[in-house]
């Protein structure tokens, strides 16, 4: 049985390399359980999980099946969760929003003000001073884009780390479907 992805879900990964290992170690604040995520998208247009398109900001932002980057021979965790509390139109806001950042380049200082504020103890300050949306990183793209059709994620879109995004929806289990739990695509 084919698993069906539809526009507005929220995919979350756990990458194997380094720069993932980095990610989740300078977006974990103190106290806090251990990230379990580094990356996030949305996806754009249903389909199955080898068919479904996703938009998400890597070295740039791009449109692209989910299959293409994240099935075999890919390491990396996979999870899918589905907002149940998103109208038709909301739905559509999040896709536009989400496709309005196609092709812009990756926000690499952002990933820099995460790791200045980390050293602060979580402190909201360096994010704050990033907030320009030109140069997008994977959870600002799905924050704003939700935020655009008056959801959120806890957190200001600026202040977003995968983690937050991953934390929110584990903690309201009334509004996200799990899809697919955090494990292989295939």
């Amino acid at each position: 049985m084919d698993i069906l992805l539809k526009r507005g879900d929220i995919f979350l990964t756990k990458g194997k390399g380094p720069i993932s290992w980095g990610i989740r170690f300078f977006t974990r604040s103190i106290g806090e359980r251990r990230t379990k995520v580094n990356h996030v998208g949305v996806v754009v247009e249903e389909g199955t999980l080898q068919t479904a398109v996703v938009v998400e900001a890597s070295a740039k932002v791009k449109r692209h099946r989910l299959w293409k980057r994240y099935g075999p021979p890919a390491k990396d965790d996979v999870a899918v969760y589905r907002p149940k509390n998103l109208n038709d139109e909301q739905i559509v806001t999040i896709v536009q929003e989400a496709e309005k950042q196609v092709g812009r380049t990756f926000g690499t200082f952002k990933l820099f003000a995460h790791l200045l504020d980390w050293v602060l103890l979580g402190a909201y300050v360096f994010r704050r001073l990033a907030r320009n949306g030109d140069y997008p990183i994977c959870s600002w793209l799905v924050a704003h884009a939700f935020s655009e059709a008056g959801k959120n994620f806890g957190v200001e879109p600026s202040a977003a780390a995968p983690d937050d995004i991953w934390d929110f929806i584990q903690e309201h289990p009334q509004i996200y479907e799990t899809i697919h739990p955090l494990k292989r695509l295939w």
